[in-house]
């Protein structure tokens, strides 16, 4: 399968398209078979030249491939997180091959389509900076690149397979399978072949009466073997392995069958995909031998985890691409934290990556064999990493100064504040260290420019907590006179950290603290309380102490 030349005198030798993993069968000019295994390198491999008797063979090196991949996913609901790792590995190393990374929609089982995934597959892609080359709009001369619209040639495919012997037709009812299937508990479930056993008299009578068929694959005999660039050689015993069906009553393909058709028509030379379709592999191996085509490279990433260690599933949990979106993760932050899951780089400690930076030190040969665990609290690590990484780029400023503007004017209207973005940046600064998601910067920036509620259930809570009566009476009135005694032109963090210094050494320095921030902005948590009285202005904040004041004492008083 992998193409060899070779000579024998003048003439050539001919390589048998059957023959199996590491073993090579040539047919020799005198019509005798000549075999030998390589039993420590796989024949998708670079092979140096082998030395015989009669003849000298040299293999062409797979590698010197044009790198073309896919990511190949079902239209069945929203991308998730295990969905985008696939697609970021496989993006990632056709960047750093210089090759092609190509989006093809699998959407043959019409049970399992969802009205609008595709979209969002293509629109989760663009939002996480992985454009394709080849796909659903950006035709590279092997489309189409959505399965349903590629029906005839799977029909034609399963038709060679019948004339060379590979494949039947099975006419057994749902009822005879789904018996089958029920006996798996004590026997396997594997199909009993029934339908391979009738002749051609049979078969032809049942065609004529209209009798609805599958077309199956024939399984051969003996072991079939798959170089996996992760994990190795892996070994199936062929009798376990089922009649796959290929082509369904309803004249569809099944995934198998047309994943190998698409991958070989589309000339992918590496499949990357999750571990869950190691086992459909060796079916996929058996049809390219079948139809006599050379097998891609495979690599089978680990299975990412629930923190019990259980399958991490798109039915489990908010695990949609979308979801984090919404939620306000960075792009660059997602894509940082999935390439994380399974892989690091070699000799290195560094975490945070921008893509750019993925696509030079990205390799399979660190990319672990077992499940890896998704900590969400590291992917809320990566986010600040990289939302702090963003603001220190003045673009990366000036777009989260028009972000929270935009957001903020969604819950204040026309706050004349809003339209000043020197303004604007300076409370993004002051919010930042408080920040974790996006939306933060708008949410923890409201009371900047919005006068508490006293009465809402946080604030009324906090105010129990912490109004003492005439203590905290006492102490409010102290910092008030401090402030009060601040020119406007000095009112900035330092000097008014300075002046309460004397309020502080009298009331403590938690106190004070606290009690600036009930009464000025009534909420438990946000940026440093002196930063915010800075730039909400001296005139406002003591009016805010003021009106909190008020309200406290006559809370305590009714």
């Amino acid at each position: 399968s992998s193409g060899i030349n070779a000579e024998y005198g003048e003439k050539k030798m001919i390589k048998r398209a059957t023959s199996t993993y590491g073993l090579h069968q040539y047919l020799l000019p005198n019509g005798c078979h000549s075999s030998f295994r390589l039993s420590t390198v796989p024949c998708n491999h670079s092979i140096s030249t082998l030395k015989c008797r009669f003849f000298t063979t040299q293999t062409n090196n797979n590698q010197n491939k044009r790198v073309r991949v896919r990511y190949a996913p079902s239209p069945t609901g929203l991308m998730h997180l295990g969905g985008l790792r696939t697609a970021l590995y496989n993006y990632l190393f056709a960047r750093s091959k210089g090759g092609t990374f190509i989006l093809r929609i699998e959407d043959t089982d019409a049970t399992r389509f969802v009205e609008g995934a595709t979209e969002n597959l293509i629109s989760s892609l663009e939002w996480a900076g992985l454009d394709y080359d080849e796909g659903p709009g950006k035709d590279g001369g092997f489309g189409p690149y959505v399965q349903s619209h590629r029906k005839e040639l799977y029909q034609k495919h399963a038709q060679e397979l019948l004339e060379k012997g590979s494949a039947y037709r099975c006419f057994c009812t749902a009822e005879r399978l789904q018996a089958i299937r029920d006996r798996s508990k004590t026997e396997s479930s594997i199909y009993d072949r029934t339908c391979l056993k009738l002749t051609p008299q049979e078969i032809e009578q049942k065609l004529q009466s209209g009798m609805p068929y599958t077309i199956r694959m024939k399984v051969p005999k003996g072991t079939t073997s798959i170089d996996d660039g992760i994990r190795g050689k892996v070994f199936f015993t062929n009798e376990q392995i089922d009649d796959q069906i290929l082509i369904k009553s309803d004249k569809m393909p099944t995934y198998h069958l047309a994943n190998v058709v698409d991958d070989h028509l589309m000339e992918i030379s590496h499949v990357i995909r999750g571990e869950e379709w190691l086992t459909s592999t060796p079916k996929h191996v058996i049809l390219y031998k079948q139809f006599g085509w050379s097998p891609p490279e495979f690599f089978h990433l680990p299975l990412l985890l629930n923190s019990d260690r259980s399958k991490l599933s798109k039915r489990q949990g908010d695990v949609s691409v979308e979801s984090y979106k919404n939620k306000g993760y960075l792009p660059s932050a997602l894509v940082n934290f999935i390439a994380f899951l399974g892989w690091s780089p070699s000799n290195n400690n560094q975490e945070i990556f921008t893509k750019e930076e993925l696509i030079k030190i990205f390799s399979f040969d660190q990319v672990n064999k077992a499940g890896t665990v998704v900590n969400l609290s590291k992917l809320e690590w990566f986010n600040v990493q990289h939302i702090k990484r963003y603001l220190a780029e003045p673009e990366g400023m000036a777009t989260f100064v028009q972000k929270v503007k935009a957001g903020l004017k969604e819950h204040l209207g026309n706050e004349p504040l809003l339209d000043n973005d020197k303004f604007i940046q300076r409370v993004i600064e002051v919010v930042k260290e408080r920040v974790h998601l996006t939306g933060d910067f708008v949410s923890l920036s409201i009371p900047i420019f919005k006068d508490p509620d006293y009465t809402s259930v946080e604030t009324a809570k906090m105010g129990q907590k912490l109004w003492k009566g005439e203590p905290s009476e006492s102490a409010i009135k102290d910092i008030m006179a401090v402030l009060e005694s601040v020119p406007e032109t000095q009112f900035d963090n330092d000097t008014i950290f300075s002046k309460l210094q004397s309020v502080i050494q009298t009331h403590t320095l938690g106190v004070v603290l606290n009690l600036c921030r009930l009464t000025v902005t009534g909420t438990p948590v946000g940026a440093g309380i002196i930063n915010m009285i800075e730039l909400i202005g001296k005139e406002k904040t003591l009016k805010r102490m003021s009106k909190g004041l008020d309200h406290f004492n006559k809370k305590r008083l009714t």
